[in-house]
């Protein structure tokens, strides 16, 4: 009994100090990418700010934000030009409603991604997405589907406005959400002449390239009389 006692106890400690050591490593890679980002921007020509408020109040409700709010703040807030389009990415933090406790340190921080590329017009308000299991039972939107079998199954679209979204995704849109990887964990959403995206996590400087790059592909596959008739 005595054996298994210590080797519980050894086991014990080894799991923490693994854990510990993990997490190290993790907290020490995520300030590396920020360091970078920051020296990211100015290579770049593009501006960064390591905070602001109320910035992105115009976002609420819509995407990971809340449904209204003032002075949301928003970390490593940066715009510039990609591919010849204007953007904004940022981090965006809050803490789980589902957390317990009224303490800090109790409470989960969640830290979404933010991505923004400027439409060549303003279209309607969607979202597609890669639905989750909670989905059915949470999500009350009103949705659409285009009548593809392997679209609607593996896509949902949130909308008001079947008639824009279908001339949206009338080009070659729905062919390349199907095949790219990057559609499987970054939903889509338009809402005026803001073609957005995010991803639940820190940024870096390879995330921003992706993101941003993915963005643009998708603004390439929309015809541009969805823009005209939007």
């Amino acid at each position: 009994m005595k054996v298994l006692l210590v080797a519980f106890i050894v086991g014990m400690f080894a799991i923490v100090f693994v854990v510990s050591r993990r997490g190290r490593k993790q907290t020490e890679q995520v300030r590396d990418e920020y360091a970078q980002l920051r020296r990211l921007a100015p290579e770049r020509g593009w501006t960064y700010t390591a905070h602001t408020q109320g910035q992105i109040d115009q976002y609420c409700g819509v995407g990971p934000f809340p449904r209204s709010g003032e002075n949301l703040s928003a970390f490593h807030y940066t715009t510039g030009e990609f591919r010849g389009r204007p953007f904004i990415y940022f981090e965006y933090r809050y803490n789980n409603p589902m957390s317990g406790g009224e303490v800090a340190e109790r409470k989960q921080l969640i830290v979404e991604s933010v991505f923004f590329v400027k439409a060549p017009g303003s279209g309607p308000k969607v979202e597609i997405y890669r639905p989750g299991r909670l989905d059915a039972l949470m999500d009350r939107r009103t949705k659409i589907q285009l009548g593809e079998p392997e679209f609607d199954q593996k896509f949902s679209i949130a909308t008001r406005d079947e008639a824009a979204v279908r001339d949206l995704l009338s080009g070659g849109l729905v062919p390349f959400l199907l095949s790219d990887p990057r559609a499987e964990d970054s939903p889509v959403a338009l809402r005026g002449d803001d073609l957005f995206t995010w991803y639940t996590g820190t940024l870096s400087p390879q995330a921003v390239d992706e993101r941003l790059n993915y963005l643009c592909d998708v603004l390439e596959r929309i015809p541009a009389q969805a823009w005209t008739a939007a």
